[in-house]
């Protein structure tokens, strides 16, 4: 078997990908146009255009452009950091969560705001006083911290994937607990921001939250040339990889770095989106019937496609009050896991 071909079910289609990249363009178009708020369609390209209503210029170039730009990094993302973590580790479930990612950063951001908002001004109760703006860096320091305690600990423990795996479900589950006792003792009429971030949401994001997150994206697609081969043979086992003169250890810290520098980035932007990182890259596998060279750019698509119809679906569905998108990811997430844990082997 060459080494750029993983175990088949059946060739996919060359259409395969060119549909995906269909189908990212008509979710974009479809929440450009559709929202609470009903603009008609001619209104909606003039102010695409920089003409139009100011309305329509407010609502499409400061609201939704922003909103949809944001999701669209954040899905790509989630998607290929689940990817990268389920391939190095040999685990299918694995997703952001399991190297404590999200829970290092739901923590951080706990604090951040306990102490600059409640310690600084605790008579605060309104959401226009929190630094919201420093919540991406806050939580990406977060979780980027996390998944190196959990890697120091695996590195000294001999990297094995199970013990990566078992450190990050411990580390995580205790970051959480703390997280979760600080909102608990925080006060509820402080805690809607955190929340509403704990959620995963694209409320109120704007073109600085897809600023932030713009060179992580970038950065991380390129490297994707760089560690596809070493990819390839992470998925053997350790003995099997050597054998074919990969270093192990190096290539698997190495990509371990860029899949939490991607989960945690995109955490701090827009909280725990639950479920992409797990099923985004168990779709692609389907998709592409494990056929590893097309693996990989339909999990980017996918990725974008599923964070922007999953917004869209949480502001349609909401209506003023909008569901956030993590919550939809929830709902949409276990019933398509079930189908395609059922199909492939």
């Amino acid at each position: 078997m060459s080494l750029n071909d993983a175990p088949a079910i059946g060739r996919p289609s060359r259409w395969v990908l060119p549909a995906a990249l269909v189908l990212v363009l008509l979710s974009f178009v479809a929440a450009v146009f559709l929202g609470i708020v009903d603009i008609p369609a001619h209104d909606v390209l003039s102010a695409l255009t920089g003409s139009g209503s100011p309305e329509a210029r407010s609502i499409i170039l400061d609201i939704r452009l922003p909103r949809i730009v944001t999701g669209i990094l954040a899905g790509v993302q989630f998607a290929l950091a689940g990817l990268l973590l389920q391939t190095i580790t040999r685990n299918p479930l694995a997703d952001p969560s399991l190297m404590g990612v999200s829970q290092g950063a739901t923590l951080t951001v706990t604090v951040f705001l306990l102490f600059t908002v409640y310690r600084a001004n605790p008579d605060s109760y309104s959401v226009n006083e929190l630094p919201i703006a420093w919540l991406p860096p806050a939580g990406m320091i977060g979780g980027m911290i996390a998944g190196g305690i959990i890697y120091l600990l695996a590195f000294r423990l001999d990297l094995s994937p199970l013990r990566i795996t078992l450190c990050g479900i411990a580390i995580g589950a205790v970051l959480h607990a703390i997280a979760i006792g600080l909102i608990a003792g925080w006060g509820s009429a402080r805690i809607e921001i955190i929340l509403e971030w704990l959620s995963g949401s694209l409320y109120a994001r704007t073109w600085d939250h897809a600023l932030f997150l713009l060179p992580f994206t970038i950065v991380g697609l390129a490297m994707l040339p760089l560690i596809y081969r070493p990819l390839i043979l992470l998925r053997f086992d350790a003995a099997v990889a050597r054998s074919f003169g990969l270093s192990y250890k190096k290539q698997f810290s190495f990509v371990l770095l860029v899949s939490c520098a991607l989960a945690a980035s995109a955490v701090g932007a827009v909280g725990p989106v639950v479920f992409v990182g797990l099923i985004v890259p168990h779709l692609a596998r389907f998709l592409a019937g494990r056929h590893f060279p097309l693996v990989l750019p339909l999990t980017i698509v996918l990725g974008a496609v599923i964070v922007t119809l999953g917004d869209l679906i949480g502001r349609l569905a909401g209506g003023p009050e909008e569901v956030p998108i993590g919550v939809v990811t929830a709902l949409m997430g276990v019933p398509v896991l079930l189908v395609l844990l059922r199909k492939v082997p």
